[in-house]
């Protein structure tokens, strides 16, 4: 037997806040193994600092993915955070493999948080009349990102 949850969201509306909570899983999911795999090869004089903020940024990812997962299963749209799906959609920058200086580490994460800032800002737009709850997550988690971004830059200052 195969069950459904119901939302009391119009079909509309949940494929629109479906879509941009999907996207959003991706990029968070992609994002927290970029930033681990940067975790681990960074090196150089700022490897400390630098490998530490990398640990904010996975924990921030992946507490929002799950939230983000949670919000999309809420309003009826199974999440789809399989490797598979990651691999096909993801618009992330691949890091280098082998040790990364640490300024090649600020520069790809300010990339990359750049893009998924970027695409959130994407999504807000999409889920203001859609769903204002969706929305209002999406927001608390772009300016968690943005905290983040501007600390990378600082680095590079």
């Amino acid at each position: 037997m195969t069950a459904t949850v119901k939302s009391t969201l119009p079909d509309a509306a949940r494929e629109t806040t479906g879509n941009a909570l999907q996207g959003t899983l991706v990029d968070l999911l992609g994002l927290s193994l970029l930033a681990k795999q940067a975790h681990w090869n960074v090196v150089g004089p700022r490897f400390r600092s630098i490998h530490l903020q990398l640990d904010e940024v996975v924990t921030t990812s992946r507490d929002y993915a799950d939230t983000v997962a949670e919000r999309s299963s809420a309003i009826g749209v199974p999440p789809d955070g399989r490797i598979t799906a990651l691999a096909k959609t993801s618009e992330l920058p691949e890091p280098a493999t082998g040790w990364m200086p640490d300024d090649d580490v600020v520069a790809l994460l300010v990339d990359a948080l750049r893009g998924v800032i970027t695409r959130l800002r994407a999504a807000i737009a999409a889920t203001d009349q859609a769903d204002p709850v969706s929305q209002d997550l999406l927001i608390g988690l772009t300016a968690e990102l943005e905290k983040q971004r501007w600390m990378f830059q600082a680095e590079n200052v």
